[in-house]
């Protein structure tokens, strides 16, 4: 889509070295297209000396570089949205495939198993609480579908509460952990959200408690998420991002040990319609930057 609108594109993935791809792009790159993760760092934007602007495809920026683009002069986009029906989607099919032990039933079949030989008690979502940390366009969607698809309870924990929303706000997120049935992590990635989801939010949400992160893998402390799974601290887990992305998580065997947890391989967002969204946002952006043009969605810099 990019070349048929008439941009030059190189693709850094072919280079074996992220560093070598920026180096040899040198002068003569305008924009760059990174994600949430992967970002652009001071460093890397030091070797582009007219880069104009940086698209993030998808909601999250956290690994941009904000304080050198805005020393330069480099606007920063995003594309919030695009990909939010997907992963509240996702959200929900991960709440149910570990809270019904969809994998683990799924094993049990293709062993030879039947429904008399079936002992996994599996509890209803219907009429229960889940607690979503991060009310934001993905949260809420996910609020949407829990409240009107399944009868749930909602409380959220944000750093402040929405204003107009309707659900309960819990100002500690302990307090919403101790409260709910099932968490679900919808929040971004970055130093201000790290390992929010600690040994003591786990151990508030209980022995019958299931988390679920469609978030950031930083915003759960794995090692506190794996000592909990093994004391049977909590009742199990959905997972579709971990730390230590985006190489495959380092931590990830030990996960897949407990039948309890499901893990998806961060493509909560991957959808034809998400894809087709984030492209339209990322070319109203790119064309209106070259066209002195405001962003329909810029990254605002925070002093």
């Amino acid at each position: 889509a990019l070349t048929a609108a008439g941009y030059a594109v190189r693709e850094g993935r072919k280079y074996a070295n992220r560093m070598d791809a920026v180096r040899e792009a040198g002068d003569t790159v305008r924009a760059v297209l990174t994600n949430g993760r992967g970002g652009l760092s001071g460093d890397e934007m030091k070797l582009l000396p007219n880069l104009e602007i940086v698209c993030a495809v998808g909601a999250g920026y956290e690994a941009v570089d904000l304080d050198t683009a805005r020393s330069r002069g480099i606007a920063v986009a995003n594309c919030p949205g695009t990909n939010a029906s997907a992963v509240a989607d996702s959200a929900m099919m991960l709440l149910m495939a570990s809270t019904r032990h969809l994998l683990q039933a799924d094993r049990f079949v293709r062993a030879g198993g039947w429904q008399e030989q079936w002992r996994v008690d599996t509890p209803t979502l219907s009429g229960k609480r889940l607690g979503i940390l991060g009310l934001g366009t993905i949260g809420s969607r996910i609020a949407h579908r829990a409240a009107r698809g399944f009868d749930m309870e909602v409380g959220y924990h944000n750093r402040t509460a929405v204003t107009g929303s309707s659900y309960r706000y819990f100002d500690s997120l302990i307090e919403l952990a101790t409260w709910a049935d099932f968490l679900v992590c919808a929040a971004p990635g970055g130093a201000g959200t790290r390992h929010l989801v600690n040994a003591a939010v786990l151990a508030a949400l209980g022995p019958k408690g299931y988390l679920v992160n469609v978030g950031r893998g930083t915003v759960v402390d794995t090692a506190a998420l794996i000592d909990a799974l093994q004391a049977k601290r909590i009742a199990g887990a959905g997972l579709d991002v971990i730390e230590g992305e985006p190489n495959v998580p380092p931590r990830l065997p030990e996960l897949l040990q407990f039948d309890n947890v499901v893990v998806t391989p961060h493509c909560a967002g991957r959808a034809p319609e998400a894809r087709t969204a984030a492209t339209a946002l990322i070319l109203a952006n790119l064309n209106a930057h070259f066209a002195g043009k405001p962003l329909p969605s810029p990254v605002s810099f925070k002093a």
